[in-house]
């Protein structure tokens, strides 16, 4: 009994009662707007429960949605039908294939060998070497969805490496000497990247799935073309500022090309297994930007991407089952996208963003998408889920925006650049964060004052310069 007892899984079940309470109680409000049916309001209550959950995490995201999911199947909701719809979504399964696309790389050593050559080419001073690390992210920002996985599996131990090799371990005496630096400028760079392609992190195919519930199809070349200016800004900059700010103690880098050239030695020429993994990368990118031209589903370019490395060899079918993100992301990102979907489709969304726009009725367009901006960054201080919060806020934000008159394609991206730019706040806020932040080279005073420096820039670079970008483009 005892050895049974040791194998159970440690469940918290206080932050599991938490979610349940907080659902319960919006539940069985003995009152409720008129204006909701019934449904809605049940529905809303669970999504609540369900997002409560995924904050306090006392279980997986992936298992807090499917208990989520459960509830509506057992209070009969929503038709079992409707309640699977998320599985159906076509981003889902794009996001799905890119996970296994981000599996090539690292199976292949496709991005190490990158971030080496990066390295050789660029790195003689350690502001020049920030800048050759934050290439190799933004090379492989386009196919690798989880951003977790390309800042913790693919750049942190490459930038680490680097740190201690000139000297640098997460201690007081050495720390400032480059890990700090490294470590806090490749997470910035990371938010970055993100918000530059839709399909660099699993929240922005969220987005783009509540944008077109709301009417805004978005494609990953329009996103593409105006995220580019603002992007690219950001990528000088915010390296240059924080090299200013947050000095590191080492500013010159000779040994680093060596070393990278040592590495690059060690592994070789490009075997045969990476190079049919960047010819297929390529093309996935190309038809990616061309797709929407020759009417060919950006889902449908994944889906031929991972087969071509399929019958290449690159990857295997137990190497497809074996990545867990993916086929965790499908449950959580399905549960999730069905859940927003639904509370638009009853009545829900439309009812909570005629209030909120009412309440900023009279405002400019202008202002009213300010504010919604602002109000999206300063709120992700409660949440440790950039999902999550995407999932709470972004379609009702987006609702409102256009019922104020911001035109629907400007809305829909400052709204998602804003749902990249809220993780420069804390070192919870999103995935990579609690990874670098865990290496011990910044502390959680730096972290958080100098994120609220940063945060500032990109106000003015994504909002301000990539605004009036949107308008000469005519995205306006």
């Amino acid at each position: 009994m005892e050895k049974e007892s040791a194998n159970l899984a440690s469940v918290n079940y206080v932050k599991v009662i938490i979610p349940i309470l907080i659902g319960a109680m919006i539940w069985f409000l003995p009152f409720k707007p008129e204006a909701v049916t019934e449904v809605a309001w049940h529905l809303f209550a669970i999504f609540v429960g369900t997002i409560v959950g995924c904050i306090m995490q006392p279980l997986p995201i992936g298992a807090v949605s499917l208990l989520g999911l459960t509830v509506i199947f057992l209070t009969n909701t929503l038709k079992i039908k409707v309640a699977l719809s998320g599985f159906t979504s076509g981003t889902v399964w794009l996001i799905v294939m890119a996970f296994f696309l981000s599996r090539g790389f690292i199976k292949t050593g496709l991005g190490n060998r990158i971030a080496y050559l990066f390295v050789k080419r660029f790195g003689k001073s350690t502001l020049g070497l920030m800048y050759s690390l934050l290439g190799v992210d933004f090379v492989l920002a386009p196919a690798t969805p989880s951003n977790t996985a390309r800042a913790g599996g693919i750049m942190y131990p490459i930038v680490r490496s680097l740190a201690e090799t000139f000297g640098s371990y997460p201690d007081e005496q050495t720390r400032r000497k480059m890990g700090s630096y490294l470590i806090y400028t490749t997470w910035q760079g990371n938010i970055i990247t993100s918000a530059m392609f839709l399909t660099a992190v699993a929240s922005n195919p969220l987005a783009q799935e509540l944008a077109h519930t709301a009417g805004v199809d978005l494609s990953w070349g329009q996103y593409c073309l105006a995220s580019f200016v603002p992007g690219v800004l950001a990528l000088i900059v915010t390296p240059w500022l924080i090299f200013k700010i947050y000095p590191p103690e080492i500013k010159e880098t000779p040994n680093a090309p060596e070393w990278a050239k040592e590495q690059l030695d060690k592994i070789g020429s490009m075997s045969k297994s990476e190079k049919w993994m960047l010819g297929i990368f390529i093309s996935a990118l190309v038809l990616w930007v061309v797709g929407s031209s020759i009417q060919l589903a950006a889902t449908t370019t994944a889906f031929l991407a991972v087969s071509a490395l399929i019958l290449s060899g690159v990857l295997t079918w137990k190497d497809i089952k074996s990545e867990s993100g993916a086929w965790d992301t499908l449950v959580w990102f399905g549960i999730l996208v069905m859940m927003a979907s639904q509370l638009n489709e009853t009545g829900f969304i439309p009812w909570l963003s005629q209030g909120i726009s009412q309440a900023v009725s009279g405002l400019p367009w202008q202002l009213t998408i300010i504010i919604l901006c602002l109000a999206n960054h300063y709120i992700h201080y409660f949440f440790a889920s950039t999902t999550a919060h995407v999932s709470a806020v972004y379609l009702a934000f987006l609702t409102v925006a256009i019922a104020s008159g911001v035109p629907p394609m400007f809305a829909a991206i400052m709204l998602l650049w804003a749902s990249n730019t809220m993780s420069s706040s804390t070192h919870y806020s999103n995935g990579p964060s609690p990874i670098l932040y865990g290496s011990g080279y910044v502390n959680q005073t730096e972290w958080w004052s100098y994120s609220a420096i940063i945060a500032l820039v990109y106000f003015v670079l994504f909002f301000g310069v990539g605004g009036a970008w949107l308008y000469l483009i005519g995205m306006v």
